[in-house]
């Protein structure tokens, strides 16, 4: 596991790879500004009580509402617009050290962009579901962050990379086989994500990351024929 993450960090080596960190950060970066000038304009262009100090404050309000809240969710929309071009991460990392694999299934970008939007969902949903234990439980907030986010994030990434290389099926039934891997594989990539700054490397290192799991559970499997990578 050790080595799997620190060869998913020597990947950033690759001037392709820092690409779709840098277009991920890059478009996000694009998409906020955007979006607190409108909300800026909008705010200033409509006074709501005809009352001009009430009105400014609620403008200032409005547009540290907006702040905060562009800032809290920057890194799930660095990694939901990254997504769109993980599969050429995870080809980097194949070909410099999997070089054997055959060609790959191809997604198309409708399919990706489900996929993305599901999990983006699925993730917001579930810990709005888990803030009053996030805020009324310390010290057990932790444990339940990192243990459903780890299930989460370990069980997106583990079938992004897996679905490449198996049907659905196989790729579920190697998980449910040896779930441990993908489980604690999600945890380290969800404290990462709560790392400010290195988190924004995360859509990029997690699906580095998940190939080298993915492959090193796959040679003992293969033993008993429950799955159809090749080297």
């Amino acid at each position: 596991m050790i080595r799997a993450l620190v060869l998913a960090f020597a990947q950033l080596s690759d001037p392709r790879v820092r690409r779709v960190v840098w277009i991920g950060v890059f478009v996000s970066l694009l998409a906020y500004a955007l979006l607190a000038v409108g909300a800026s304009w909008a705010l200033s262009a409509t006074p709501l009580t005809g009352y001009g100090w009430i009105d400014a404050t609620i403008d200032v309000m409005g547009g540290l509402g907006v702040l905060v809240l562009a800032w809290l969710l920057f890194p799930a929309t660095v990694g939901t617009v990254s997504s769109f071009f993980l599969d050429e991460v995870v080809e980097r990392v194949e070909a410099r050290h999997y070089p054997g694999l055959p060609a790959p299934r191809r997604a198309g970008w409708l399919e990706e962009l489900a996929t993305a939007l599901r999990f983006l969902v699925l993730v917001l949903a579930v810990n709005l579901a888990a803030l009053p234990i996030y805020i009324f439980a310390p010290g057990l907030n932790l444990i339940v962050f990192y243990t459903i986010n780890g299930y989460l994030l370990g069980r997106e990434y583990f079938e992004m990379v897996a679905y490449r290389r198996m049907d659905r099926a196989a790729a579920r039934a190697m998980r449910r086989a040896r779930p441990l891997k993908p489980f604690l594989a999600g945890v380290v990539i969800a404290f990462l994500s709560t790392i400010p700054f290195a988190n924004l490397l995360v859509p990029v290192v997690a699906s580095a990351f998940m190939v080298h799991v993915l492959q090193s559970m796959s040679a003992p499997l293969a033993a008993g024929r429950t799955t159809v990578i090749r080297r």
